[in-house]
């Protein structure tokens, strides 16, 4: 953000530039880090979206099992583990979400 910030003051700064000139390169100071923002978005949304996923599918094999005359207590226990394993499945995934983003991140530095 410094760095946009930076960019767009030196926009500013000039001037020569017509009012859509000076326009045109904020823009180009501001694109990179709206980029970035998109590739961190992006990553953050797939992730929610995992976990939806498996939020609902756990649900539905409480909802399953229920059905099929399993007491509450067992389907309380059962949806507590499926939970519970989702969420250590996407915590795994983690590190590789972080390298992703960071190397995303630094392409665009190039």
């Amino acid at each position: 953000q410094g760095a946009m910030f930076r960019c767009s003051a030196r926009c500013c700064e000039d001037t020569a530039a017509t009012m859509q000139e000076v326009q045109r390169c904020m823009e180009r100071c501001h694109a990179p880090l709206a980029q970035a923002q998109a590739i961190v978005t992006a990553e953050l949304e797939h992730f929610q979206d995992r976990l939806s996923r498996c939020t609902l599918h756990c649900n539905d094999k409480a909802k399953d099992a229920l059905e099929a005359g399993s007491t509450e207590a067992r389907v309380r226990g059962q949806l507590d583990a499926c939970l519970a394993a989702c969420g250590d499945d996407l915590l795994r995934l983690i590190p590789a979400m972080v390298k992703k983003m960071n190397d995303s991140l630094a392409a665009l530095q190039h």
